[in-house]
C-alpha cells in the first residue's frame, strides 16, 4: 500500500471518528451516522488494500 493511500484513508478514519463525536454531543443524528459511514469506508480501503498488498508478495 502506498504511504499516500494509508494517510488519506486513515485520515477518513479520523475525519469520521470527529464528525461521529460531535454529532453525539450536539444529538444530530444525520452527522453522527455521516461520521459513522465515513470510519466505516476508511476501514474498508485499509482493509482492501492490505490484502492486496498480502497477494503481491
Amino acid at each position: 500500500m502506498s504511504f499516500a493511500k494509508k494517510i488519506r484513508d486513515k485520515k477518513q478514519v479520523l475525519h469520521g471518528r470527529i464528525k461521529q463525536s460531535f454529532g453525539r454531543a450536539t444529538g444530530n443524528r444525520r452527522l453522527r451516522t455521516e461520521g459513522k459511514t465515513d470510519r466505516v469506508a476508511g476501514n474498508l480501503k485499509q482493509s482492501g488494500e492490505k490484502a492486496k498488498d498480502a497477494f503481491r508478495h
